[in-house]
């Protein structure tokens, strides 16, 4: 079996997928870090779709192996490229990343953040809750990271019958494994 690779095919195939990677970077770096971390189910969609929607876009009408391993490999050097340069570069790292942004100042939601975010009240309500406290009145900050998640530092101390257990150790009780019902 030959396998012949018609190079100049290759290298448009590398060109195509860098330019399709930078490109839906940038896109998605300017829709906001709320898509990074928590994925809704139109998030999902948009991925699946943008990823089906670009893939003829990377490889063109190269439909072989070398193609798609040209594509692929293209994506993963690329990947671990700005992933080092970002790691070099905190100024890089922030056009990329963006920066952390204040969702709740001493008990005040910061409502014009959360609009330049995309975040819904009720949203940021559930999260104050999952990190155990009632409601923002006894949240002193309120960060969305620049991962998309959402820091908490309370006033005081969370309520502990509030507070969730990481899931990996939340057990059902009387269920195998769990501990035994009362």
């Amino acid at each position: 079996m030959t396998l012949a690779v018609d190079l100049p095919l290759v290298g448009e195939t590398v060109a195509r997928t860098a330019l399709v990677y930078l490109t839906v970077l940038v896109a998605l770096r300017i829709s906001g870090k709320r898509h990074v971390a928590q994925l809704s189910i139109v998030d999902f969609v948009l991925v699946l779709l943008v990823s089906n929607a670009v893939q003829s876009a990377m490889v063109g009408s190269d439909t072989s192996v070398v193609g798609g391993l040209a594509a692929a490999l293209t994506l993963i050097a690329l990947n671990v490229l700005l992933t080092r340069l970002i790691a070099r570069s905190p100024r890089l790292g922030a056009i990329l990343s963006g920066e952390p942004t204040l969702l709740v100042r001493d008990g005040k939601v910061l409502d014009a953040s959360l609009a330049r975010e995309g975040i819904r009240r009720e949203e940021l309500e559930a999260a104050i809750r999952e990190h155990g406290f009632d409601d923002e009145r006894q949240v002193r900050h309120a960060i969305l990271e620049t991962d998309g998640s959402l820091s908490v530092v309370g006033r005081g101390e969370p309520s502990p019958e509030r507070r969730l257990p990481p899931l990996s150790k939340h057990r059902r009780p009387g269920r195998r494994g769990g501990t035994p019902a009362a």
